[in-house]
């Protein structure tokens, strides 16, 4: 086998898990994040995005999206790189999301969003900056929601919304889950119902 077959093989069977995934999706927790938004937004509330890693890239390119053509309050504590690394210093990186959680006065009116491929695990300790997040979000009586991976760990325990992104190759879980969270959070920021303003390039004839 020459080495443009390797590549043209490994394409391909990628591919084709994308498209396994695009069928075992379930859709029905796509439309309940939808319904959630929706009442977060009529109701004046926030949406808040917690992710890291990958997790964090786009929890910071959604806050823009859920904003600019959702016309939902968001923000992610991510893009305050200063807070951020001064409470991991001061505080320690499991503290980081449910202090700025806190601070931002967090409410039932509100939703906190997680992207994560593991979802976070507090039996083995995996994430608890996720986990702790979660604990206040649900004291706060904030909705919670989430794509994630794998078994979908404490996020997935923790929602009244989750999509589980399907495993269908261990060996792909990390990219698939990271791919098909921006893949459904644009699939509801575009969706007619929901959406509130056209993206530039749908708006130019």
């Amino acid at each position: 086998m020459n080495l443009k077959t390797m590549y043209q093989d490994y394409i391909n069977s990628y591919f084709s898990e994308m498209k396994e995934i695009i069928e075992k999706i379930d859709k029905e927790a796509i439309y309940k994040i939808i319904e959630i938004l929706k009442e977060v937004r009529s109701n004046k509330g926030r949406l808040f995005i917690l992710g890291v890693g990958g997790g964090a890239g786009h929890a910071s390119h959604a806050v823009n999206d859920f904003r600019k053509l959702a016309g939902i309050e968001t923000y992610t504590p991510v893009d305050n790189v200063s807070e951020l690394t001064a409470r991991v210093n001061d505080e320690g990186w499991e503290s980081v999301f449910v202090r700025w959680l806190e601070i931002s006065s967090l409410s039932a009116k509100d939703a906190v969003m997680v992207f994560s491929v593991g979802g976070g695990h507090q039996e083995k300790n995996i994430s608890m900056n996720i986990v702790e997040a979660l604990n206040f979000s649900k004291k706060a009586g904030a909705k919670i929601i989430g794509i994630v991976g794998r078994d979908g760990g404490y996020t997935k325990k923790m929602a009244d919304a989750c999509i589980l992104v399907p495993v269908v190759n261990p060996e792909t879980i990390t990219p698939h889950t990271e791919s098909f969270q921006a893949v459904i959070w644009h699939l509801i920021v575009s969706h007619p119902k929901f959406k509130t303003n056209k993206g530039k390039w749908e708006s130019v004839r």
